[in-house]
């Protein structure tokens, strides 16, 4: 049945509009009756009784902010009455128990994925060419021109034969308003040549614009980072390129690479500019190893595994007043169905989980980890405050327009992402995911940096919730996009995979969608479904150059 309002917790004194709600109409939800006293935009909050200046402001059983000026009963909450406030927070955790979800369904349920010789599994298969540094992103660019369509990695898109056909006018005499207004039929995407490597997925290109200048940090986190995808699961091989002189030194890669994988094996080849000679040269050396790694990485071919060889990284961007009730607790659903599969799971968003800590605190296993979170949340926010910003920043036009108008508000439901799982380990970017359950991962609220980091810890696929849209994808990591509201599932199917609206509208419940998700995922691991941020080619990287981003 479709409810108008909810009411998150039952501690909270304000009440989320499922629909645009008019001054004076009279909604009930429970029973019992409230009436707005001005207009509230569905996604927005209104008290629930008058709440006066200073006074405390709670939803999702936390506090999220404090009155600046008397709020009515009915009154709509904003920025211009309502400040950011959270509660303080402590290392100390308390006994922890966790009530685990019924995994019947999916007890023996596999994946076919590709195996690797360290025993994890990927859900893709893919060639890897990297730069050490910005000076070989054009050498880069180069190899991805000289092998994409040869191997028949290449999509033609749709635009391109509407801008030719566009063009065709232009040279035909056609007038300003023909371009601009005439209907051109529509055309499908053309497909991609014959692969000559079936059983691999694609080649994908790391540019990046590190590697020189900066600090010296700079260029060992973004070792890790590139190491960090070198050994996933998802990569076969790859093929490095170095001019020779940068900061980000191929000996600090390799370093790296032993670090998570001891007993390194794929196929990997180093090619340094300086020491080759001519740019002709080193090129035709990189195709030549490339095809030649190629060879061996297409003899992997996809077999059963277990669910447990899942990787999940959970990321939102584009947020709106309904993630945190319905995309954000699906997916959570689906992340406590997984650890209790003996699956791994990544949060990240560090600035998104102001308000939270004490729960995340509370959550952790061993106590180092709950000090480790601590020290690394606050370290965080003292660098942001002490550059002139702060977590209170976090939110974004497009979030405070609907409805996400304190940093608190928004990480209450962004947190949700996490579940309620205990936390079994405290990573610190770019650090690799060890340990199966519910892992914790600093990084900033920044999507594409925080995605990136995820896979590069080790994410083989990623579940990513939006109410506003967002095309964001990864290279080699699966990135499927769940809708907040049936409104932007319809408005931009082309980008979105999954709907999570029905919550909204009493179609299903929350459990229901995250068994739903998981079923999705399944198939996205095993292959069987394209989703929409590969079919576009999104290959979003952006590493975190470590500092203040939020």
């Amino acid at each position: 049945m479709r409810q108008w309002i909810l009411k998150v917790h039952p501690a909270d004194n304000v009440l989320v509009a499922l629909t645009d709600l008019k001054p004076g109409e009279e909604v009930t939800y429970q029973g019992i009756a409230y009436q707005p006293t001005e207009f509230i935009p569905a996604k927005h909050k209104f008290a629930i009784n008058s709440i006066p200046a200073g006074a405390e402001i709670m939803m999702y059983g936390v506090l999220v902010g404090k009155a600046q000026f008397n709020i009515a009963a009915g009154g709509l909450l904003s920025t211009a009455n309502v400040k950011h406030a959270a509660n303080s927070f402590f290392s100390e955790g308390h006994q922890y128990h966790w009530h685990q979800p019924d995994i019947t369904k999916f007890r023996y349920k596999t994946f076919n994925g590709f195996h690797r010789e360290d025993g994890s599994v990927g859900t893709a298969n893919y060639w890897l060419i990297v730069p050490m540094v910005f000076c070989e992103n054009r050498n880069v660019e180069v190899l991805q021109e000289a092998l994409i369509k040869p191997l028949g990695y290449g999509r033609k898109k749709s635009y391109e034969l509407k801008a030719q056909n566009l063009i065709d006018k232009i040279r035909a005499g056609g007038s300003m308003e023909e371009i601009l207004y005439t209907e051109i039929e529509p055309h499908t995407t053309a497909s991609a040549s014959t692969k000559v490597f079936p059983n691999i997925d694609g080649i994908k290109f790391l540019n990046h614009t590190g590697g020189c200048g900066g600090i010296r940090q700079d260029s060992i986190t973004l070792c890790g980072l590139l190491a960090g995808y070198i050994t996933h699961p998802n990569v076969a091989g790859a093929t490095v390129l170095s001019l020779g002189c940068q900061n980000a030194q191929v000996s600090i890669l390799e370093e790296e690479i032993k670090k998570r994988s001891p007993g390194f094996n794929k196929p990997l080849y180093v090619l340094d500019q300086q020491k080759t000679g001519t740019e002709e040269d080193m090129l035709d050396k990189a195709i030549r190893q490339t095809l030649a790694g190629l060879i061996q990485a297409n003899q992997n071919i996809r077999k059963p595994a277990p669910l447990s060889n899942l990787t999940i990284g959970l990321e939102c961007g584009g947020s709106d007043g309904f993630s945190g009730i319905s995309a954000n607790p699906a997916i959570g659903y689906t992340s406590d169905l997984l650890v209790s599969l003996g699956g791994t799971v990544i949060l990240s968003e560090f600035p998104e989980l102001c308000g939270v800590e004490q729960n995340i605190v509370d959550r952790c296993i061993d106590p180092v980890d709950a000090e480790r979170f601590t020290d690394l949340i606050r370290t965080y926010s003292q660098r942001a405050e002490e550059a002139g910003s702060g977590f209170d920043m976090n939110p974004s036009p497009g979030n405070i327009k609907d409805g996400l108008i304190t940093d608190a508000i928004k990480s209450a439901g962004a947190a949700k992402k996490g579940g309620t799982s205990p936390v079994v380990d405290v990573l610190d970017y770019p650090e690799k995911v060890t340990k199966p359950g519910l892992n914790l991962l600093c990084t900033p609220g920044n999507d594409v940096e925080s995605t990136t980091a995820e896979v590069g810890s080790g994410a083989n696929i990623v579940l990513f919730t939006t109410g506003l849209g967002t095309p964001t994808g990864n290279p080699i990591a699966p990135v499927v996009k769940i809708a907040s509201n049936t409104t932007l599932y319809k408005r931009m199917n082309d980008i979105i995979d999954i709907n999570t609206g029905t919550i909204i509208e009493g179609e299903e419940t929350i459990e229901q969608a995250g068994e739903r998700i998981l079923e999705y995922v399944i198939k996205v691991a095993s292959g069987e479904i394209e989703i929409s941020a590969v079919k576009h080619g999104q290959d979003d990287f952006i590493p975190w150059k470590r500092g203040v981003s939020l």
